[in-house]
């Protein structure tokens, strides 16, 4: 049987962040002596048992620092950098997994329009994807490099 859960991208630090969530959420929580339940409480259950569901998915299907190629095509576990053709703005992040801290660099999905946009994109190639408003937005990847060594680069 194969999954059919696609493989996310992590770094070393945000996976230890993420086990260490786990443990937390998982840790027995105090029974409150003479407190009745209320919504309130079960929704925070609630809320705990999927955040719960999604580390577990996020560390099971997780490939963990392992930097893809350095060939210029976007792909999770680089970091692009992307020209918003009508502003002419650009922006820089990462292509990995949302609701695992990656420190100070913003994390695009590629599940996300912008992500899914650009995911396979060679340097210089325009994507356009729509935003949830409808409205279409072009891009071009300007420059995709895989994170460890954006990192390197980052520290020099």
């Amino acid at each position: 049987m194969t999954s059919t859960t696609p493989r996310v991208w992590l770094t070393p630090q945000a996976h230890h962040r993420l086990r260490n969530e786990l443990v937390t959420l998982l840790s027995p929580v105090r029974s409150r002596l003479g407190e009745e339940s209320s919504e309130s409480d079960f929704l925070s259950q609630r809320d705990r048992e999927a955040r719960i569901r999604q580390i577990k998915d996020l560390l099971t299907n997780a490939i963990v620092g392992e930097d893809p190629p350095d060939d210029g095509i976007a792909e999770p576990g680089m970091v692009l950098t992307v020209s918003f053709d009508d502003t002419g703005e650009s922006d820089t992040f990462l292509l990995g997994a949302r609701g695992a801290e990656h420190g100070t660099i913003e994390v695009f999905s590629p599940d996300s329009p912008l992500g899914a946009a650009v995911n396979g994109a060679r340097q210089g190639e325009q994507r356009a994807y729509r935003t949830p408003s409808g409205t279409t937005v072009r891009v071009t990847l300007l420059n995709a490099v895989p994170y460890g060594q954006a990192r390197e680069e980052e520290v020099r």
